[in-house]
């Protein structure tokens, strides 16, 4: 878990409960997702209160462990005046996140049907997060950020869905990602890299960028999802709203088209960017139209 605080230029400084992992499950959860959370945070009063908030949240909390040897993760978000936002991170307690912790949280994977990871806890750690699901019949998503300049090979083949931002995309494959064409290159690259079935490459304002590969291991043909057209008044945390969606959406319409998932990931992401803060901005599915949820 990673505790953000942020501000505005000519603002007041605020602080919220935030962070990329906790803000997914928070977005399931308020779509109505049963949702659990594998992590680790500093015994401090950040720690406690954070957790407390995710109860309230209805997320299960009991694989979430509370160390003494390192603090709360910490996180500042400076938002511009245009909406976009720039995050340095202090990892803190998610670097004591161990494959123990995951392993103790065995029964909770065969319950699941969708495992979403990030890379804010140490590699190994995923990694055998990854490889609990694979063996489980789960199905994975690896969220590639914060973003890294290299990656072993096992991050791509275990993850049925690899979701990178264009930032994250450009260090993993070393070259610029600023348009379309751009970002279809860097998929096949990602895609060369090994991914077994999906890479997913999210373009902020202009939407995301799915690429598939079917049974025969032939590429589909490439899908781009258009955002809806909004005013941002603040990004930070719209990517990991996404995910949350994404994730809802697969567990629980796991017949749409993959296209029509990441679609309506968009629409929900484009309601958090019009309102301030993190988890704050986050929706409930009354909230939403009821078109999102197939009514």
């Amino acid at each position: 878990m990673v505790r953000f605080t942020g501000f505005k230029p000519n603002s007041r400084r605020r602080t919220g409960d935030r962070g990329g992992g906790a803000n997914q499950a928070v977005t399931a959860a308020r779509l109505g997702a049963a949702t659990a959370i594998i992590g680790k945070l500093g015994n401090d009063s950040f720690g406690k209160s954070y957790l407390d908030a995710l109860k309230k949240e209805n997320i299960l909390t009991d694989f979430i462990g509370l160390t003494s040897e390192a603090l709360t993760g910490l996180a500042q978000i400076i938002v511009e005046d245009s909406g976009q936002n720039s995050i340095v991170i202090v990892p803190g307690a998610n670097n004591y996140l161990t494959t123990e912790d995951v392993m103790n949280s065995r029964d909770t994977f065969t319950k699941a049907k969708i495992m979403l990871s990030v890379l804010e806890i140490p590699r190994e750690t995923v990694l055998s997060g990854l490889k609990l699901a694979n063996e489980l019949g789960v199905f994975t998503i690896l969220n590639a950020a914060p973003a890294v300049e290299d990656l072993e090979k096992d991050f791509y083949t275990l993850s049925d869905i690899f979701c990178v931002n264009e930032t994250e995309a450009e260090m993993l494959i070393k070259q610029p990602v600023t348009n379309h064409d751009e970002a279809l290159s860097a998929a096949h690259r990602l895609m060369e890299k090994g991914c077994k079935k999906h890479v997913l490459i999210t373009l902020g304002k202009n939407g995301a960028l799915l690429l598939s590969r079917d049974d025969n291991n032939s590429f589909l043909e490439p899908v781009f999802v258009k955002a809806p057209e909004v005013k941002a008044i603040d990004t930070t945390g719209a990517g990991d709203c996404f995910l949350g969606a994404l994730a809802y959406f697969l567990a629980y319409y796991p017949d749409w088209p993959l296209s029509k998932t990441v679609t309506n990931s968009c629409r929900v992401a484009s309601l958090s960017v019009q309102r301030a803060g993190t988890q704050t901005s986050f929706p409930y599915k009354n909230e939403l139209e009821n078109d999102l949820f197939g009514l």
